[in-house]
């Protein structure tokens, strides 16, 4: 027997590893820097990794009462009601429950152009469609409500990623708003805001008071370090909340996870550290890359260098990893994750050397 036809589904392809580039380059791992995969430089929360050593022992419980904790705490941050919060195993696990919860098969999804693979691949492992919208390099990747609505043929979802990856640009709320209205009543805004934490600019959570067709992706992988343990959510409008009983995935959101999700939330000083850090490089990216850069919301900083994939070769030779945007439509493009400021500066010296070359 064989599987149902897969053809039209894609690879999730990740950022390389560590482990992985210094095995092939017969480097130590100690002297390479991962800029790739958009990671918390500083790693967790010496909080969340408390709570983890003090969760061990009770992995023979499901996670029924820290699940519980961990909604009310989010509810309470987004000023929402628990009901709201849908937990996941990963960003990507909330929208899974999204598309579970509005997809009939065949219905189309609009997604970005370029964008994140799991919106695609998520939508088709539901048996919905996909079409695409264009972000335009000639615009800077600029993200309107024109942008979208260009494209729109009446999908039932309609994803939004501000700030946007790969490129870092943004969709004003008010952008949001007028794409919301101009939709059909059916069809649902998914803002992506897994690096919502690292802009200036405001979430766009007061639409969800507004209105029942906006939903927001977050997750615990980029600001709270938490990548490895796998933990995300949704915030979805009061008037659908209780789907999420009837689709998720019994216990998606593992002890471990939620616990650590509970302890980094109390972290301010870890969150600041993040957060000032990111921008500080994000700034120095821009004054010393010798590449052309786009100016970014998220924890990374897209960058021109002509063939991307041989400068990505090259840098990680010298033990600097970043991605090539290949993948993303973008082989001209390497994404350069914002580390610790040591990181930068490596990054920076090591990346002008190879443009100079």
């Amino acid at each position: 027997m064989q599987p149902r036809d897969l053809s039209d589904h894609a690879v999730y392809r990740a950022g390389r590893g560590i482990e992985e580039v210094a095995r092939d380059l017969g480097l130590d791992p100690d002297d390479l820097v991962k800029l790739s995969s958009n990671e918390n430089m500083f790693g967790p929360s010496e909080r969340a990794v408390e709570a983890i050593r003090e969760s061990a022992a009770t992995m023979h419980s499901y996670p029924k009462a820290s699940h519980a904790d961990l909604t009310e705490a989010l509810a309470e941050e987004w000023d929402v009601s628990d009901e709201q919060i849908w937990l996941a195993n990963g960003g990507d696990g909330a929208l899974d429950y999204l598309a579970r919860a509005m997809l009939e098969p065949d219905d189309p999804v609009l997604v970005p152009d370029p964008g994140f693979a799991y919106y695609p691949m998520s939508a088709r492992y539901h048996h919905g469609t996909v079409r695409e919208y264009a972000l335009s390099r000639d615009d800077d990747f600029a993200q309107t409500a024109e942008t979208v609505l260009t494209d729109y043929d009446g999908e039932r979802i309609v994803y939004v990623t501000s700030p946007h990856n790969p490129t870092g640009s943004e969709m004003p709320t008010e952008e949001v708003r007028t794409l919301a209205e101009e939709t059909d009543e059916e069809t649902l805004v998914v803002v992506d805001e897994a690096y919502g934490e690292f802009t200036d600019s405001p979430s766009k959570r007061p639409l969800l008071s507004e209105r029942d067709d906006v939903a927001l992706l977050k997750t615990f992988s980029k600001l709270y370090g938490l990548a490895g343990v796998r933990l995300g959510y949704a915030v979805v409008p009061e008037e659908w909340a209780d789907a999420y009983a009837r689709i998720n995935t019994p216990f998606a959101a593992s002890e471990l996870a939620c616990r650590a999700g509970l302890a980094a939330l109390s972290d301010d000083d870890h969150v600041e550290e993040t957060v000032e850090t990111a921008r500080w490089v994000r700034d120095y990216y821009h004054e010393n890359l010798n590449a052309r850069t786009w100016e970014s919301g998220g924890n990374f900083v897209l960058a021109e260098v002509g063939d991307a994939a041989a400068v990505a070769d090259a840098a990680q030779r010298e033990g600097v990893i970043v991605r090539d945007c290949s993948s993303f439509g973008l082989p001209e493009c390497v994404r350069v994750t914002c580390g610790t400021r040591e990181d930068a500066r490596r990054a920076v010296a090591v990346l002008n050397e190879v443009l100079d070359r």
